[in-house]
C-alpha cells in the first residue's frame, strides 16, 4: 500500500484549467491532502477493483485510465566497486481529474483530464546527503504517459523505457535534475508477483476498496548515479511496485507503513501495515514473502508483528516519524530489526511523506537485508 496516488487538489485545479504549463511547478505544497483520493466513495464513472485479475504483459505495464489513480514505483540499493552505498527512488504517478468521457472540443492544446507527477530521490549514505526532486505535467501533447508498445513510462524528460520478453522485462531508467541524476538498467530475475488474491489486494471490507497490485521484486541493476557533478558507476538490486485503483482505503485508515526488503538468502519480502485513527493495525494489512525461486507465500495481518523502536523528527516539517522497527513474521520465523541508512529521507515535495533506503539484521542468525521503507499519513 502506497502514498503514490496522493496527488494534490491544488495540482488538479491547475491541470483542469487552461493555464500555462509552468504554473504546475508553483502549485502549493501539501501535508498529505492526497490521502482523500484513496478512500471514501468512488466517483461514478470510474472502474473499480472488485475481482481477481490475470495480469497480461506488457499491456498491464501501461496506464489504466478507467481507474482514478495508479503508479509505477522503482526503488533500490546500489553500491560502487569500493562499496559506497546509494539508495534511489524513481516513481511515476497518474491521477484522473474526472472519469473517462468523450473529450470536449477545446481551444487549448493543454487541456487534459490526466495529471502526472514523477519523484526522483537519491540517498548518498557516505556523504550523509538526501536529494528529492519532482516533475509535474498534464498528459497532453505527449508530455507524460505510459504505453505498452513501445513500453515506456514518462513525465517530461524522466522516463522508464522497457522491453518485455515472456515473463522477463528490462527497463532503462533515466532522470536528471540540476544536482542529481540516475541512469540505470534494471532487469527482472524473477517473474512478476501478484499480491493479495491473484492480484486483487483488498484494503477494506467495502466493495472496490482494493487495488490491483503486482511487483517485480528482484531486479538486477547497473548504471550510474550523479551527485553534484560526480558520476558514480554502481550495481545493485531494485524493486518495482505497480498498483492501480479507484478507491482503496477503508474509512478510518489514516496512513500506512510499507517495507520492501531483499533478504541475503535470496528471498524478498513486502509488508504493509494500514494504520487506523486509533493507532491500531487494520485487519486488511498484509504482504508477501517471495522465495528465491519466485514462489509467493501470502501474509495476513495476523502473521505480521510490527513495533516501532525509534523515531526521528523532521527539522523541516516538524513531523515525527518512526524510523527504526522490529518486524516479526511468525510463519517464516523471521525477526528483523530495520533501520534507515539516513534518518532524513523525507520527501517534502508537492506531497510529503518519508521514503528511504533501509537495512536490516535478523535476530539469532547472520541473515541481513536491504530495501526501502515508506511512512505515509504522519
Amino acid at each position: 500500500m502506497r502514498k503514490r496516488s496522493a496527488l494534490l487538489l491544488a495540482l488538479l485545479t491547475v491541470v483542469a484549467c487552461d493555464r500555462a504549463p509552468e504554473e504546475l511547478a508553483t502549485a502549493e505544497q501539501s501535508l498529505n491532502t492526497g490521502l482523500r483520493y484513496l478512500g471514501g466513495s468512488a466517483e461514478a464513472g470510474f472502474a473499480r477493483a472488485t475481482e481477481p485479475r490475470e495480469f497480461v504483459f506488457p499491456a498491464d505495464h501501461a496506464s489504466h485510465p478507467d481507474y482514478r489513480s495508479e503508479w509505477w514505483y522503482f526503488t533500490g540499493n546500489l553500491a560502487t566497486a569500493t562499496g559506497r552505498h546509494f539508495g534511489f527512488e524513481l516513481t511515476f504517478f497518474r491521477f484522473a481529474a474526472a472519469p473517462p468521457s468523450p473529450k470536449p472540443d477545446s481551444a487549448s492544446a493543454w487541456r487534459s483530464d490526466q495529471v502526472w507527477m514523477a519523484h526522483l530521490a537519491v540517498t548518498d549514505s557516505a556523504g550523509r546527503r538526501f536529494f528529492a526532486r519532482e516533475r509535474l505535467s498534464r498528459e497532453a501533447l505527449d508530455l507524460a504517459g505510459a504505453t505498452a508498445s513501445p513500453l515506456r513510462i514518462w513525465v517530461k524528460d524522466w522516463q522508464a523505457v522497457g522491453e518485455q520478453n515472456g515473463d522477463e522485462v528490462a527497463f532503462r531508467l533515466e532522470a536528471r535534475d540540476t544536482s542529481v541524476g540516475l541512469s540505470l538498467d534494471v532487469g527482472s530475475t524473477l517473474p512478476p508477483v501478484a499480491h493479495g488474491d491473484r492480484g486483487l489486494d483488498r484494503k477494506g471490507a467495502g466493495v472496490g476498496n482494493a487495488s490491483y497490485y503486482y511487483s517485480l521484486p528482484r531486479l538486477s541493476a547497473a548504471g550510474s548515479v550523479t551527485v553534484d557533478g560526480d558520476v558514480f558507476p554502481v550495481t545493485g538490486l531494485a524493486w518495482m511496485d505497480r498498483e492501480w485503483s479507484t478507491s482503496s482505503l477503508e474509512p478510518g485508515v489514516i496512513g500506512w507503513d510499507w517495507f520492501a526488503l531483499h533478504l541475503s538468502d535470496g528471498r524478498s519480502l513486502m509488508v504493509y501495515r494500514l494504520r487506523t485513527a486509533s493507532g491500531e493495525s487494520s485487519p486488511y494489512s498484509g504482504g508477501s514473502l517471495i522465495g528465491a525461486d519466485g514462489r509467493r507465500t501470502a501474509l495476513a495481518a495476523t502473521d505480521i508483528a510490527l513495533t516501532a523502536r525509534d523515531h526521528w523528527t523532521s527539522p523541516t516539517t516538524g513531523v515525527r516519524y518512526p524510523t527504526e522497527w522490529r518486524l516479526a513474521i511468525a510463519p517464516a520465523a523471521l525477526d528483523l530489526t530495520i533501520a534507515p541508512y539516513l534518518v532524513d529521507q523525507e520527501m517534502n515535495l508537492s506531497v510529503r511523506y518519508w521514503e528511504g533506503a533501509v537495512r536490516a539484521v535478523a535476530a539469532g542468525s547472520d541473515l541481513t537485508a536491504q530495501g526501502y521503507m515508506e511512512l505515509a499519513g504522519y
